[in-house]
Formats: structure tokens, C-alpha cells, sequence
């Protein structure tokens, strides 16, 4: 058995979960020592009501020095595109902000997160700090990052909120960026439940889908370790009962809870066994390049790249196949990974998400583009694709032949 020489488990969030959890919020801000608090966030919350929830829970009377909100950027775009995290440090520096409140999913939060490295590092073009697509500043080259910065999760998918990477899309040159510092994941995670209920079914299920990719490739991954196969394995036993429970019924509250939970293990496995990622690398290629939703991109490839790339998945088949109740009797690993994604097809499908992404019009002449895309994706460094079997998925997903 091949022994990884050295591994890193970082979890540097403090997680505060449950209903009506968003209360706390001031006085962790005052522990924190924030003055002047910028809330990020988009104009679809803002409209939904969950940003004046969260709000409202600074007009309660709260002893000492108080925190305030003076300014509400709600300017956030799918996929935290660079000119919005550029326009966000604008404004931040225009109110004199010191402390951050990201109320959202993950482009939301990602877009906070790149915020918070702009203002650290005195960047006003965020495409400057990651020339080559990726940015890595792992401890002890990362140091701390001294803004106050605090997340509200709105959907159980990316774990954004725990997560030290923020995945930022450049829209020049139509390519999804990352920054991983060990710092910028936030001080403090909210999760409530309560601020997710208001959901659609649809959105619902694909931020699910994304949680349980992160689960899947954590615990495959190469690099993966006794702990994060613990954070992945619980993550898919918890999604598996939990995510057909809140696309079903929206406003059960235990679901929604039990997801924010799944999403959140989920994304610390992923992160901290972060190796081989196909599926992430082709969902990245899609999103840049037709603007499908990442968690979407993730549902329609993961059974179709499982498939296609068995030796990744095969030495961890048996325990995806536990934490996904799928029934094995005496097949050797072929069979149980032919099972398990059987399993998960039917599991995405039933959640009324896609096989394929015939609904985007890819045809033979974007070829060329998702070639590109996957190749020069940061998750091909670690796990490179070669041309057949990317142009072999993408047969598989869209309308376009290799033939």
C-alpha cells in the first residue's frame, strides 16, 4: 500500500449552524473587531427577501461597540466574474470598508473572497494576481489576512463559505481562474437553514449535485487521507438520504439543515485531499465556455466521466458504494462501480436534473473551444485529460460526434 509521505487537513472557519443562526451575526462581527462592514451579495437575494432578514438582525439593540453595514454591494454575477470582484474593490475602498459579509451561494462568496485578497494585497485589477490562471499561497507563505469576514451560505452546493479557494472567471479570455490561500476562507460560516428554504426545486438539486461531485472526487482522490475520506464518506451517506428530501419539499427545515452540513464536509474533503478532479475540470470548460451553472455541469458529467475514466474511481468503488446505499453482493470492483453510478444517474435524474446538455446547442464547431478549455482548465496540472477522452465525454453529453 502506497503511504501519501505528508498530507494537510486545514479547517480554520468557526461554524455556527441552525435556524435563525444569521442573529449572531453582529456580536461575532464585534468579536472580530469590525467597524465598517460591506455586505456582499446579488439583486435575486436582495428581491427574495434574504438579505433584509439578515439585516434585520443588526437593528437589534446590542450592547458595546457596534459593528455597522455601510454598504451593500449587490452587483455579484454568475460565476464571480473579475470585473465584478473589480468594481466590488472599488467600492469597498469608496465606503472605507473593513470587515466583509458575503450573504449568497458560491459565486457570491467566491466574489467576497477575491474581494478580500484585492484589499489585502492592494489590488485593483484582480486578473493581476493570477497571470497564469492559478494562484497557491499555502501556509507558511499565506499569512493571516486581517479583515474581519463573514459568510452566510443561501445554498448547500460549493461550500464556498469553508472552502480556501475562490474560483474567479475571467471573462477576456473566457477561462475560470483560481486563488487558494489558506486564509481566505471566512472567520466565521452561517449556516441557516431558514435562508435557504425560498430555493427553487431546480436550483436546489444542482447545488446538491455540486456538493456530492466534491464528496465523490475527495474520496478517490490520490491524495486523499483517512480524514477526508471520514468528511467525504459522511457527506455522501448525508446528501444521499437528504437532497431528494429538500428538492421535494423545500421548506423542510431538517433537509435543508442536514444539506448545509453535507455541502460544507463535502467541500473540506475536497479541498484538503484537492488532487485529481476530472469532473470539476470539465464542468469548469463548460461553465467558461456556455455559461451552464457549475453545479448543473457537475450532475450531467460525473456518471459520464466515472464511466469513462474507471481506474480513478475503481480502488474506492466499495465505499461510495456504502455511503450510497447501493446493494453489492460478490462483484468485484468493475461491478460495483457499474452499479454505483447506475445509482447515481438514477439518484440525479430522479431529482428531475438532465442527462445531457442538449438544452445549450453545442454542436462540432464548438469543438475546438472545449478542447482548449479543458487543457488549459488548472484542474488539468494534477490530472491531465488527453484529446480522445475529453472529445469521447463531450460526445457523450451534447449533440456533437467525433466521428
Amino acid at each position: 500500500m502506497k503511504v501519501n509521505t505528508q498530507s494537510n487537513f486545514w479547517l480554520r472557519s468557526s461554524i455556527y449552524s441552525g435556524p435563525n443562526a444569521r442573529s449572531i451575526i453582529p456580536d461575532l462581527f464585534n468579536g472580530l473587531g469590525a467597524k465598517r462592514i460591506l455586505l456582499v451579495s446579488d439583486v435575486g437575494l436582495e428581491k427574495a427577501g434574504v438579505v433584509k432578514k439578515v439585516v434585520e438582525s443588526f437593528e437589534l439593540p446590542i450592547l458595546g461597540t457596534k459593528a455597522e453595514i455601510v454598504g451593500q454591494f449587490l452587483g455579484v454575477t454568475q460565476d464571480a466574474a473579475s470585473e465584478c470582484v473589480n468594481e466590488a474593490l472599488k467600492y469597498a475602498r469608496k465606503v472605507n470598508a473593513d470587515a466583509i459579509l458575503a450573504i449568497g451561494g458560491g459565486s457570491v462568496i467566491d466574489t467576497a473572497k477575491a474581494l478580500k485578497y484585492g484589499l489585502f494585497q492592494g489590488i485593483t485589477d484582480i486578473n493581476d494576481a493570477i497571470p497564469s490562471g492559478y494562484l497557491y499561497e499555502g501556509f507558511p507563505k499565506a499569512q493571516p489576512i486581517n479583515i474581519p469576514h463573514i459568510s452566510v451560505a443561501t445554498t448547500a452546493g460549493t461550500g464556498s463559505e469553508v472552502s480556501p479557494i475562490a474560483v474567479i472567471y475571467n471573462e477576456h479570455i473566457k477561462v475560470k481562474m483560481n486563488i487558494y490561500n489558506v486564509f481566505l476562507s471566512s472567520d466565521v460560516a452561517i449556516l441557516d437553514p431558514e435562508l435557504t428554504i425560498g430555493l427553487p426545486p431546480e436550483i436546489t438539486a444542482f447545488t446538491g449535485a455540486d456538493a456530492l461531485t466534491h464528496a465523490i472526487e475527495a474520496i478517490v482522490s490520490p491524495a486523499a487521507t483517512s480524514i477526508t475520506d471520514a468528511y467525504a464518506f459522511q457527506a455522501i451517506r448525508v446528501i444521499e438520504k437528504n437532497l431528494p428530501r429538500a428538492v421535494k419539499d423545500g421548506a423542510n427545515i431538517e433537509a435543508r439543515m442536514e444539506m448545509l452540513h453535507g455541502s460544507m464536509m463535502g467541500i473540506t474533503a475536497f479541498c484538503s485531499a484537492l488532487n485529481a478532479i476530472p469532473v470539476h475540470n470539465f464542468a469548469h470548460a463548460f461553465g467558461a465556455v456556455f455559461r451552464i451553472p457549475h453545479g448543473l455541469a457537475n450532475a450531467v458529467l460525473l456518471p459520464v466521466v466515472m464511466e469513462s475514466i474507471p481506474e480513478l474511481y475503481l480502488p474506492k468503488a466499495h465505499l461510495i458504494a456504502e455511503a450510497f446505499k447501493v446493494k453489492i453482493h460478490d462483484e468485484d470492483p468493475k461491478g460495483i462501480l457499474a452499479k454505483v453510478v447506475e445509482k447515481i444517474r438514477v439518484f440525479l435524474s430522479d431529482l428531475g436534473l438532465p442527462l445531457d446538455f442538449s438544452d445549450y446547442g453545442i454542436s462540432d464547431s464548438d469543438m475546438e473551444g472545449i478542447l482548449t478549455a479543458v487543457m488549459k482548465d488548472p484542474a488539468a496540472t494534477n490530472y491531465p485529460i488527453s484529446s480522445e477522452l475529453i472529445m469521447s465525454v463531450v460526445s457523450r453529453v451534447s449533440t456533437v460526434s467525433i466521428y
